[in-house]
């Protein structure tokens, strides 16, 4: 599968016992130690308020990632639109590509904060028909586990969800439609941007920067609908939203009309992974997964990940255990062979160009191992 290429998706996690100082330098290091293992793309996230991640501004850390690094392509999965506007983000991946040409990924998200789900991702009316891959027993004809439907609702109006998006906005501002927000983008980076009036607005830097536009999206609606009709690449989210991922893709190819850029669908699925030379290590690595994903899914925001030995002492109810199921259930953990098998299924399943990796354990040499041993077996096959 070395056709395939694989890329990393990180979140900067902050470990227990550990700083967000830590987490960035953890993170500059490991750009550099994946370039060197092979890996095409680098991408980090945009999350806030979750005292166990430290990547709150991608452009912040992508230029810091860029100046430590060389060949590897750099980018955003995702900077969160609706909390800025069409130039801030333009000018700030501008910046960027004027002292890093070529390298640069612009992975853009639909909204700030806004968990993923058929309440935050509807089919537009009039959007394309799809015809679902069929799922049997919660899996794929390859194997591929589809778990059922999580609900975000409960996220959506948690306090702590209120007050992100309050200290993220300015007061009374209302984000721009999504769509309008990407063609604004669009003509930004290409130069043809007029107003309703027919004035011109040029951002420097950023206009003609030769970054990639990527959207992100974890279901059929209007993610991949944006994607699709603008002819741009698209990365669905597997390791988010693991039941959605096929209606995801599948939206995505149906809304696709070829532009300057691509002339056929381009797409990229996302796998939570851990990697380790036996399964029980591996398992032993990905124990503190299930209690930082509950943390997320409670509202409460994500802890600093767990040693496995704080994560063995979590005392688990039914409720939580439902709780991250789909998560749990759907990472992929285990030895490189292993691993690599389940990563060719979710590949053989979604039809994906490129595969991203995002793994997290708690120490950081543990996920560099993890990152090595993968692309090792990847490039064997």
């Amino acid at each position: 599968m070395s056709g395939i290429p694989l890329g990393v998706l990180d979140l900067v996690p902050v470990p227990s016992g550990s700083t967000a100082t830590d987490a960035l330098h953890n993170s500059i290091d490991l750009a550099q130690q994946t370039e060197r293992f092979g890996y095409t793309r680098y991408w980090v996230a945009e999350h806030h308020l979750n005292p166990g991640v430290a990547g709150t501004s991608p452009a912040v850390v992508l230029a810091l990632t860029a100046s430590a690094t060389s060949t590897i392509r750099i980018g955003s999965g995702a900077v969160l639109l609706g909390h800025r506007t069409a130039l801030s983000t333009v000018e700030e991946f501008g910046l960027i590509d004027a002292l890093h040409p070529g390298r640069l990924d612009l992975g853009l998200g639909r909204s700030g904060g806004r968990p993923p789900g058929p309440s935050a991702d509807s089919v537009p009316a009039g959007g394309p028909v799809v015809t679902a891959t069929p799922v049997i027993d919660g899996h794929t004809p390859n194997g591929l586990r589809i778990p059922p439907r999580f609900s975000f609702e409960h996220l959506l109006g948690s306090p702590r969800f209120a007050l992100q998006q309050r200290l993220l906005r300015q007061p009374n501002a209302e984000s721009q439609e999504y769509g309008e927000q990407i063609d604004d983008i669009l003509a930004l980076l290409r130069g043809t941007y007029r107003s309703v009036d027919g004035v011109e607005a040029h951002a420097v830097p950023g206009e003609g920067a030769a970054v990639q536009v990527w959207i992100l999206g974890s279901s059929g609606g209007q993610s991949a609908d944006v994607a699709g009709r603008n002819g741009l690449r698209f990365a669905a989210n597997y390791h988010v939203s693991p039941a959605t991922v096929l209606e995801a893709t599948e939206g995505y190819r149906a809304a696709f009309q070829p532009s300057d850029d691509l002339d056929k669908p381009y797409i990229s699925v996302s796998a939570d992974v851990v990697v380790a030379q036996d399964d029980a290590t591996a398992r032993e690595l990905a124990a503190g997964y299930g209690p930082w994903v509950r943390s997320i899914r409670t509202a409460e925001g994500a802890i600093a990940f767990p040693t496995p030995e704080q994560a063995h002492a979590h005392v688990w109810t039914d409720a939580d255990r439902a709780l991250v199921a789909d998560r749990v259930d759907t990472q992929f953990v285990g030895t490189p062979g292993h691993v690599a098998d389940q990563l060719e299924r979710l590949q053989e399943a979604t039809g994906a160009d490129e595969l991203v990796i995002t793994t997290i354990t708690h120490d950081h040499a543990d996920r560099v191992r993890s990152y090595r041993l993968l692309a090792e077996e990847w490039q064997r096959r």
